[in-house]
């Protein structure tokens, strides 16, 4: 296995001392980067081992916080503070600025060739980063199929991978076509995997706490889609090397 390093990192973001958890490869060279946002609980272990994967495959991988350092592992308190910042572009972008001005300050990231990569809240902030024109190389959301504020999806200038459970009553059909007309429509090169049978938040393994309804992990399709953010991360950050 690769040698890797890793190490919290603090920023400040939307009123709050955000802690991420951030992933480097072995050597000493500047390597393409990968931002990775958490589902709306918050950055736990699961986001800190995928940027550690990440780090093994040769990225600068940053996992950033959406709570201050908290995991909300209650759905009404998660919803409580999810709800509203889904609703509003600019803490989003805010969120995701300050995440991302922590990634570049690493010397070992090539500030050229960064992809941001989420996870329902989390992939809600890479798309906005995308709609506010920032210079990424690829944008993937997974269960975050979350529309922007009209026109705003032209300025995104990448890539955009999405994957989604078909049985998720959080993004149902309807949700997926108005995110695929807003990509089509801004000329977006953009692609939609719909995972059979899966549901709302199907990567995430299995927890000890309350989940919304519409919420299941599918090993599976888990796998599938991870291996989907790989090659799109190939693709887009290292096909040139």
């Amino acid at each position: 296995m690769t040698t890797i390093t890793t190490r919290t990192v603090e920023y400040l973001a939307d009123g709050l001392t955000m802690i991420g958890h951030l992933a480097l490869p072995a050597g000493a060279d500047r390597r393409p980067a990968v931002l990775l946002g958490p589902e709306g609980m918050g950055l736990s272990d699961v986001e800190r081992r995928r940027a550690d994967a990440l780090a093994e495959l040769g990225y600068v991988a940053l996992a950033f916080d959406l709570h201050g350092g908290r995991y909300l592992d209650g759905p009404e308190e998660m919803l409580a503070r999810c709800l509203p910042l889904l609703a509003d572009p600019e803490r989003m972008r805010d969120i995701g600025h300050a995440a991302l001005d922590t990634l570049r300050a690493e010397p070992r990231t090539d500030p050229d060739r960064i992809a941001a990569v989420g996870y329902g809240t989390g992939g809600a902030i890479a798309l906005e980063l995308g709609r506010a024109g920032v210079d990424l190389r690829a944008i993937g959301t997974v269960n975050g199929l979350i529309t922007g504020r009209p026109g705003e999806a032209a300025r995104i200038r990448c890539p955009v991978w999405a994957g989604v459970g078909s049985e998720d009553p959080i993004m149902p059909p309807a949700q997926r076509e108005a995110f695929t007309a807003e990509m089509q429509a801004a000329g977006v090169d953009w692609r939609l995997v719909v995972y059979g049978g899966a549901l709302h938040a199907f990567h995430h393994p299995p927890v000890d706490h309350t989940t919304l309804p519409g919420v299941g992990h599918h090993p599976q399709h888990a796998q599938r889609a991870w291996h989907d953010v790989v090659d799109l991360l190939t693709e887009c950050l290292t096909s040139a090397e």
